[in-house]
């Protein structure tokens, strides 16, 4: 699967299943993509191994689903906006190529 396609797949589903029936502020999209994050931190933080993916009541579960769910929460929020990703993710890989070695020092 393409960008294109994660994009369109994602916010089909997101529309269908009703997540999309108000409006929402940028402010509230970004807010979910961090959530969608930290939940894989917390999964981490549980003593989860980085490759496991285990089920609760059928549910996948793990630092793997909740980076998936980062993916397609970026996807859906992308297709709202009609954000081209695929472009924007070529021209940032294209301008990180140009980067001098470890760019900007800083550390954790």
């Amino acid at each position: 699967m393409d960008i294109v396609e994660l994009q369109r797949r994602a916010h089909d589903t997101a529309v269908k299943k009703g997540w999309w029936s108000e409006p929402r502020s940028f402010a509230e999209m970004v807010s979910l993509l961090h959530s969608e994050i930290s939940e894989a931190l917390e999964e981490y933080r549980m003593g989860k191994r980085l490759d496991e993916v285990y089920y609760t009541n059928g549910e996948p579960k793990g630092v793997p689903i909740e980076l998936a769910d980062l993916m397609i929460r970026l996807a859906d929020t992308c297709e709202a906006l009609q954000i081209p990703l695929t472009q924007a993710v070529s021209i940032k890989l294209t301008y990180n190529e140009t980067r001098e070695y470890r760019h900007g020092g800083k550390k954790l």
